[in-house]
């Protein structure tokens, strides 16, 4: 990473990144330069050669609060759906990631801070996270991705639901509709499982798993039968790299395997 940035931060340990959102004075609260700076690292972790990244908020009290309400006020329609389209931009990038990503969610993801999260391919949390989409008690409806990502997670009815009453949701809710994929006691036992989740899964291909989830993706926007046309499509074409070559080999002579291709 070469770009200096004011509200996110960014390290790097071997083949696992992790992405801090930095504005714990306004609970991490997202604007328009922090949208500029996501969208700048996320485009530039597209080209990198991780295994993972986990994205987080800095502090304890938040994850992401939600959007900052106080550069939002004044906004027109024109400048407001600039910022929705923006906020989406970054969304898309995160849902696109070529590797897994988990959002590892304490205190508040509310707003755009859950909206950030759903668009990761899964959500760790401490039991004391608090999920919701408060919209419609500002006069709003959600900008960054809400209305569809939440439907194809919990079905229409319970996402009708959620965004219609704005209210909030625990950590233990969230568990059993399927947004939260795991709880934690405190931040540091949630992000050591985030490491230790994704050190399993780096023993694995990351081009199988880049292909896995590019197909699952691209299968959610279809309908079944191309869906099934594309995986056998994908799952023919898997059959000419090195990386399915040298898993079943180690399969059959019963040795670990030792992948080298990358995601794309």
């Amino acid at each position: 990473m070469t770009s200096n940035f004011e509200t996110i931060v960014f390290t790097r340990d071997g083949d696992l990144g992790q992405l801090v959102v930095n504005r714990p004075a306004k609970l991490n609260a997202l604007n328009i330069q922090v949208h500029r700076e996501l969208k700048t690292c996320l485009t530039e972790l597209h080209r990198t050669d991780l295994k993972g990244l986990v994205f987080t908020g800095e502090g304890e009290k938040a994850f992401i609060a939600g959007a900052d309400i106080a550069e939002m006020k004044p906004m027109g329609s024109g400048d407001a759906q600039a910022f929705s389209e923006l906020g989406q931009q970054v969304s898309v990038l995160l849902e696109t990631l070529p590797y897994p990503s988990i959002a590892a969610v304490n205190g508040f993801a509310l707003g755009g801070g859950f909206e950030m999260a759903m668009a990761c391919d899964f959500i760790f949390a401490t039991k004391s996270a608090v999920f919701g989409l408060p919209e419609v008690k500002l006069g709003l409806i959600p900008g960054f991705g809400g209305t569809q990502r939440l439907t194809r997670i919990v079905g229409q009815r319970r996402a009708k639901e959620l965004m219609f009453s704005g209210r909030n949701v625990s950590a233990e809710e969230a568990l059993r509709l399927g947004i939260a994929l795991e709880l934690f006691e405190s931040k540091a036992e949630l992000l050591e499982a985030c490491r230790k989740w994704m050190g399993e899964t780096q023993k694995n291909s990351s081009y199988a798993i880049a292909q896995a989830k590019r197909t699952l993706q691209e299968g959610l926007e279809t309908t079944l039968t191309d869906g099934l046309r594309l995986e056998s499509r994908e799952f023919g074409r898997i059959f000419g790299t090195e990386d399915m070559r040298e898993g079943t080999s180690a399969f059959l002579e019963k040795r670990k395997a030792q992948f080298k291709g990358k995601a794309v």
